[in-house]
């Protein structure tokens, strides 16, 4: 089943931010791009890798005008121990959500029940709060940022641009593709 234009759930977690508690509401969320970034566990391997990499990627994001929140079954107090052991993770900028029930990674279809962790997915979030695009992940496999900001990139070309569609490798400043008869059969 496809999440594709599926709104989110309404939902409230807990979040560690930069030395400090907050609630996140889908309230939040709404009227901006966001990108929702599960993963299994905080302490584990290839997270932290991820996790830098996001925040070495942060004020891009923000230039586009996204919020990044990273997500794990863990607590905010977790997060917060984290940080202050790690000082990789001790730099990130952006949210870190709690979700220790597994709401959150229930609604995305990313909880591995079994484990009791999620999947590695990543979900751009239009600012209707709407699924846009989406990737889930093994285990072993990490993320690249700078893909997930062209993927966040090229979604917003296209929301904005409806009749024109990004081809492979399509990047910023790209004039992308028109959708029109024209054009069947020849590319």
């Amino acid at each position: 089943m496809s999440l594709i234009n599926c709104e989110i759930t309404d939902f409230t977690a807990q979040a560690y931010q930069q030395g400090e508690f907050k609630t996140v509401t889908k309230q939040d969320v709404l009227g901006k791009w966001s990108i929702f970034f599960f993963y299994p566990a905080d302490f584990s391997f290839v997270c932290p890798t991820e996790l830098e990499e996001l925040q070495e990627y942060y004020s891009a994001f923000q230039k586009e005008g996204a919020e990044i929140y990273s997500i794990s079954e863990d607590t905010e107090f977790s997060h917060m121990g984290w940080a202050q052991q790690s000082e990789k993770i001790g730099k990130i900028a952006y949210p870190m959500l709690a979700d220790p029930t597994g709401k959150l990674a229930r609604a995305f279809d990313v909880l591995n029940e079994e484990e009791g962790l999620a999947y590695r997915g990543v979900f751009v979030i239009d600012p209707e709060g709407k699924i846009q695009a989406y990737q889930v992940y093994g285990d072993g496999i990490a993320r690249s940022a700078q893909e997930i900001l062209r993927t966040l990139q090229a979604t917003k070309f296209v929301a904005k641009y409806g009749d024109k569609v990004c081809p492979a490798g399509w990047k910023p400043g790209d004039e992308g593709l028109g959708t029109g008869t024209d054009l069947v059969g020849k590319l």
